[in-house]
């Protein structure tokens, strides 16, 4: 596995998600739009579906041409955009939820990969894995197509927007130790202390 290639063929992502592209341009938004028209993904709205590999095409081409760090930055801005459960009440239910709201935005023939109603996740996307390994430590694995700086830009922000009131500080730290899909590697870790 590496970044910016859809593990199956007709695998597709909610408009919303990918409106999280254009927020993250900030004002160069018009730049944005044209790179996915580039990609063939014209005028992105809510409710409507896109390639899912069209989208990597355009994070490929954002990271070739703009930078990691834009890529982070529209990580950021995909709790605000994307659709997630809406039971989260905390730090943890919310790295937790990550994986569950990757799977509710993209689908498969028309059918969603989350199903909150049953419980029923569909496979074939990857998954941003959680695992509690102190009182306030997390270590979030992200296996799938998507960029690293992306993945680490979406667990930043919902780590920080339910950060716990009582903590001081709180970061999201990319373990250079681990394997890493920016050098072909099949997942990368990420660890969340607060």
């Amino acid at each position: 596995m590496t970044q910016f290639k859809a593990f199956a063929d007709g695998i597709e992502v909610k408009g919303e998600a990918v409106l999280a592209l254009l927020d993250g341009m900030g004002a160069y938004r018009s730049i944005a739009q044209k790179m996915l028209s580039d990609v063939g993904i014209d005028d992105p709205r809510a409710g409507r579906w896109y390639p899912q590999q069209a989208w990597l095409d355009a994070f490929r081409n954002i990271h070739d041409d703009v930078g990691a760090s834009v890529l982070f930055a529209i990580g950021t801005k995909i709790p605000s955009n994307a659709q997630f459960p809406r039971e989260i009440d905390g730090l943890e239910k919310a790295l937790q939820s990550i994986d569950v709201a990757y799977h509710m935005n993209h689908r498969i023939g028309e059918q969603p990969m989350f199903d909150p109603a049953t419980g029923r996740m569909l496979e074939g996307i990857g998954h941003y894995s959680y695992e509690k390994t102190g009182d306030k430590l997390v270590k979030m694995t992200c296996g799938n197509p998507y960029p690293c700086d992306f993945d680490q830009g979406i667990i930043d922000a919902m780590a920080r927007k339910f950060k716990p009131s009582g903590s001081l500080f709180l970061k999201v730290k990319h373990d250079d130790k681990q394997p890493c899909r920016k050098k072909g590697a099949d997942a990368c870790t990420y660890w969340v202390t607060w």
